[in-house]
Order: C-alpha cells, then structure tokens, then sequence
C-alpha cells in the first residue's frame, strides 16, 4: 500500500458536481502542487482554484484534507468536489497522475479500508451492495449492515462455537471420567447455533430480492394472455400480441417498479408438448423461470374449461416450495367456465387483461412488503451465504463424533466451521479471495 492512489469517485457523465479522490502517504503532498498551497487545514471544506501540470486554471472547487487515520481508507485522503461532466474531473485527474498518484484498481480505496481495519468484510460487502440496492427496503438492510449488524452476529456465533471447543478440550484431558451430561449440554449448544445460521440462510434466501431486485416469471399454457398481462403491466406494447398460439417462442424481460421495489419481469413462452425445436427451447427456459423466479404469476383462460396443458402447468407449480405463486384468472370479461375448485389453496386474481391488471399489481405487492417488513437479519452476498453453508456443513459433521465421544474429530470439525464463519468478516490468510472481492468494485470505492 506504498502507492498513493487516486480516481474519479462518481459516475461518468453529465452531472453538477463530480468527486476526485486521492488517498495514501503523499496524498495532501500531490494535492497542494494542483492547488498552489503550502497547506490544507483537516476536515475543513475549502473553496480553491485547481491548476493542471502547466499552471492552467482547471476549475474552482471544494477541497477537502481528511488526516490519517480519521478518514474511510485510514490514510490521508483529499477529495475535490468540482464542477461536473465529462472534463474538469478527469483534467484533475491527469493532474495527480502526473504529479506522482497512481490510477487506483477498482474496489481499492474500500479495499484499504478493509486492511487498515477501517471496516471488516461484511461492511465492504454492504458498502458494494448499497450502491447497486433494488429498493427502500434493501438500502435500510444494508445500511445496518455498515453499522456492524452482521458482524456482531457472527462474533456471537463464533463465540458460542469457541465455547464448545474450550469444553471439548477440557473434556478430552478428563477423557477417564463420565462426561455423559457434558455431551448432552454440547449437543444442545451445537443444535441451537445451527438453528441459528439455518435460519440466517433461509431468510437470506427468501429476501434476497430486496438487494439485487425480484424476479417474477408469468408462466401459463400457449394463448391465455400472458403477453397482454406484461404489456399492460409496462403500459406500452413491449410483447406481440396475437390469436395465433406459441406467438411468444422466447422470453420476454422487462423491469418495472411495484411499490417501493425493482421487478424484473419475464413474460415467457407458452409452456406445452412443443412441435419444433426452437418452441421446445422457449419452453424449457419457461419452466426454468418458473423454478428459480421469487413469485409466479401463472395465467389461466377463465372462459374455457381446464385442458391438458392447463393440468401441466397446474402440476408444475404444485411442486414449487419456496416461490410464491400467484393465479391469474384472465378473461373474466367472458363468460366463466374454468373449475374454481382446482386453485383452492392458491392467491387466486381475476382480471380482463385487456381492461386492467391492477388487482394483479396490487396482489404483487402485498407479497413483496410481506417479504420486506420483517426485521430478520440477513447475509446480502453468495460469498456470505456459501460460507455459512459451510459452517453448517462442518456442524452437521461434528454431531457424529460427538455423539460417539470421539472428541478430536468433534474439535476439528468445530475449528473448520469458525474458520468457515471468519470468512465473512475477517479472513487473514485469503488474498485471492479480497483481490476477486474488491475487484468486483465500481472504479473510485
């Protein structure tokens, strides 16, 4: 970290202000040549001209001194807030380039922050997320994660598993003695925490859509309108529309805002025993969709009895466990003659596809506030989903040899779970892992 580093911390493009910053040792030292100063005062906003490597007036702005180690990477950091667009803020780049800086990688000024001890993993994670966060509500999950929510959780897990391995080895030096009550208070201890990361991960799962958005398939047999309900819902004519079955022969997505949240909606092929190959492959995506989609809206044709393909579908969404499915009974406009009896069970919706589809855009979002309004904590990246997942394998393993009183494997496997778990907030010995983490970054974090 001896290179002093810096880059353009806002968006490229057109805009009012935009931020320059500069952090490492020689930070205020390359600041002050562009400035003209012998000095900057701490933590004090101040209004100066910035000049290029030629003595040419770039622009006025605000500058600002943060001395180590009170700013975010823990090293001395100048931020210029000048005017915005596509020039001044890359002419002030240049300039600390040429006067010793260095173009920072992506991801690296969070990344120092990390090494430094500014901030711990799941805080970096966040930081990353809150950038890209699809709602209100995933914002505010996030935001408490910066404030070491998560982090506290996993010290508490953690500490509650270093317990266990402290009784284990205390345990194995009185290997002689009757340790029958000591096993039982361990097995109780080991399944508590487990229920603990299991239902971290669950609800991780089930509300992931709050951060990187929602998913909703609209699913159903050839020629029930599910084009008419994605175009109605878009309020333009994003999909063909037309009395010909198998019109859509591909999926169709489009992102819309439902409430407070982002949805990308997928409009897909009408599922049936396809004739050719391409109408077979629009199918299989379909059914795809359906499988790995948060909520379903699974059309219906309310003016004609169920049929074969209509059983199918029905089949299909019977089997899904974990994704809310929502029934649509179109064409209510005609004259009704579908059995109401096959979706008891279901959140059924009626509606004319061709008059309104709000009672379906209301149903959507009870649904997402209903995922939404619960305070659960929960890990907001795959990276921190997969290593509990393996804390939790290694826990799982542990209850075995435990039970068998081989305590040297039941240790082993406790250390690889609190290994599993450090990998969420601090793990040491992983550079490859922090080098793909904070590469992942946005230029300027």
């Amino acid at each position: 970290m001896s290179n002093t580093i810096a880059a353009v911390a806002t968006a490229s493009g057109v805009g009012s202000i935009a931020i320059v910053r500069v952090s490492g040792a020689d930070a205020l030292k390359i600041s002050l040549n562009l400035l003209k100063k012998r000095e900057l005062q701490n933590r004090v906003a101040t209004l100066a001209s910035i000049y290029d490597k030629n003595g040419d007036l770039i622009d006025r702005a605000i500058v600002i001194y943060f001395k180590a180690p009170h700013s975010f990477t823990g090293e001395d950091i100048v931020e210029f807030q000048c005017h915005g667009g596509f020039v001044v803020a890359q002419e002030i780049l240049d300039a600390l380039l040429h006067f010793g800086a260095v173009l920072a990688k992506p991801g690296e000024f969070t990344q120092r922050a990390f090494l430094n001890g500014k901030i711990d993993l799941s805080e970096a994670e966040a930081i990353a997320k809150l950038i890209e966060a699809k709602s209100a509500d995933g914002a505010k999950i996030l935001a408490r994660q910066l404030k070491g929510e998560l982090r506290e959780f996993i010290e508490k897990t953690r500490d509650s598993l270093i317990g266990l391995l402290a009784h284990s080895e205390v345990m194995i030096d009185y290997a002689e003695e009757d340790i029958g009550d000591i096993t039982q208070n361990l097995q109780k201890n080991l399944e508590k925490t487990q229920e603990s990361l299991e239902n971290i991960v669950k609800a991780s799962i089930r509300r992931k859509g709050l951060i990187e958005g929602f998913w909703l398939a609209i699913v159903g047999k050839p020629n029930v309108g599910k084009s008419s309900i994605l175009n109605k819902m878009l309020n333009f004519e994003r999909a063909i529309v037309s009395n010909i079955a198998g019109t859509t022969r591909d999926t169709i997505e489009e992102q819309i805002k439902i409430g407070s949240h982002i949805v990308r909606v997928a409009d897909t092929a009408g599922i049936r025993d396809a004739s050719d190959v391409i109408e077979k492959m629009g199918v299989e995506r379909s059914i795809k969709w359906l499988e790995e989609s948060d909520i379903a809206v699974v059309v219906f044709d309310a003016s004609a009895p169920l049929e074969s393909e209509d059983l199918k579908v029905l089949e299909l969404i019977k089997k899904t466990k974990e994704i809310k499915v929502i029934v649509v009974l179109n064409k209510i406009d005609k004259v009704c003659k579908i059995d109401l009896k096959e979706f008891e069970g279901f959140d059924t919706v009626k509606i004319s596809a061709k008059e309104s589809v709000e009672p379906l855009i209301f149903k959507i979002e009870e649904i997402l506030n209903q995922i939404s309004k619960t305070d659960e904590l929960m890990l907001v990246s795959n990276r921190q989903i997969e290593s509990v997942k393996k804390a939790l394998l290694e826990i799982e393993s542990a209850k075995e040899p435990l039970n068998r009183g081989e305590l040297e494997f039941f240790s082993y496997h406790v250390n690889l779970a609190i290994e599993a778990l450090n990998e969420i907030t601090r793990p040491y010995r992983y550079e490859e892992l922090l080098d793909k983490m904070f590469g992942e970054f946005c230029l300027g974090k």
